[in-house]
């Protein structure tokens, strides 16, 4: 008789013990799949202001020493390179811009004359 009791107690004290470490196990599992995932695909996060500032320096450069005889499509390239960091500063600065929606021509070259003056005002070192 004594038996039975103690294969039965000793039958639930195994399951016991095994719903008590499913749980933290389960868990453990999903922290460390978690964790992996985000390894493998870092967070795309914004740029320091830092290197957007480096960028925006040295792209006004580029843009400056274009030599008379280069191709229409670097010269476009790098306009959009420039507009396109200037564009990732004013949001680095929360610095209002209607860069994207102006038409080209001057009335673009004149929102980029202005959003480089608003950079400036914000604390952004524009020119070297």
């Amino acid at each position: 008789m004594v038996t039975p009791l103690l294969e039965i107690a000793g039958v639930v004290a195994v399951v016991a013990a095994l719903i008590a470490w499913t749980g933290p196990t389960v868990r453990w599992v999903i922290l460390r799949r978690q964790r992996r995932a985000a390894a493998r695909r870092p967070e795309a996060g914004r740029r320091p202001i830092q290197v957007v500032a480096a960028d925006v320096r040295r792209l006004g450069r580029q843009i400056a020493l274009v030599p008379a005889g280069a191709p229409m499509a670097r010269r476009r390239a790098l306009a959009a390179a420039y507009e396109d960091v200037l564009m990732e500063a004013a949001v680095l600065l929360d610095v209002p811009n209607d860069l994207r929606t102006a038409p080209l021509g001057p009335v673009r070259d004149a929102a980029r004359l202005r959003l480089l003056a608003d950079l400036e005002e914000a604390g952004l070192a524009v020119h070297a």
